[in-house]
């Protein structure tokens, strides 16, 4: 399962970054069992400040999107975001004593801002395609992440979180942004998009975002 066309395209141009990324130590701390619980509560939080930036930058897709089918997925992205994730991660942290009021009220970590105002920069800046070249590392990385842990089937506190990502669902979600992906950037790009001149600005943008994940991680590990 490959999410798509330009989705492997993508993940190949960015060489070594994108594995630094998917097999970061927090990941695997995740799969074995091993990421101390203060490390997983750290980047939860840090999790949820990203996804209202997240959000933010997929309601910037609906203004660069050219078509309704681009402009109601992103809408309904950006929706589930502010519905349904949010809703998980304050549920989540609520359990380990964490309240609404202390996850809005918590500062933003470095490695945070430079992720999510980049991705906004890139949509600001960029077109849409630009756009969605620095968001789809965190929608079809989490997918790929998933996916591949859920199949390993060790004995981890962090199962819920695994099968929130490898679960039907969100594999659904990520065909979806696959297709999205594929359609956009035909439809600018051409068919043969590898040929045309923006294509190392895309791969460029994507490789970027992807080194900001790992450093995402990377935080999470250094609370």
């Amino acid at each position: 399962m490959s999410y798509g066309r330009i989705f492997p395209l993508w993940r190949a141009a960015a060489g070594p970054h994108w594995d630094a990324y998917v097999d970061h130590a927090f990941v695997r701390g995740i799969a074995d069992g091993s990421l101390p619980r203060a490390a997983f509560l750290h980047y939860l939080v840090q999790d949820y400040l990203f996804l209202v930036q997240f959000a933010r930058a997929w309601s910037l897709a609906v203004t660069k999107a050219e078509t309704m089918e681009e402009m109601r997925h992103c809408a309904a992205t950006a929706q589930a975001l502010l519905e349904d994730e949010l809703a998980l991660h304050r549920g989540i942290c609520a359990e380990a004593g964490i309240d609404a009021r202390m996850l809005d009220a918590a500062e933003e970590r470095p490695a945070n801002i430079a992720y999510t105002r980049y991705v906004l920069d890139a949509g600001h800046a960029g077109d849409f395609a630009e756009l969605l070249a620095a968001l789809v590392p965190c929608v079809l990385g989490y997918g790929e992440i998933g996916r591949r842990l859920c199949t390993e089937r060790r004995d981890t506190p962090y199962r819920d979180w695994i099968e929130t990502y490898g679960g039907a669902d969100y594999q659904a979600l990520c065909d979806k942004v696959g297709a999205l992906l594929d359609g956009a950037v035909t439809r600018r790009l051409g068919r043969v998009p590898q040929d045309a001149p923006r294509w190392p600005v895309l791969c460029g943008r994507f490789t970027t975002a992807t080194r900001l994940e790992a450093g995402f991680w990377q935080m999470g590990l250094e609370p």
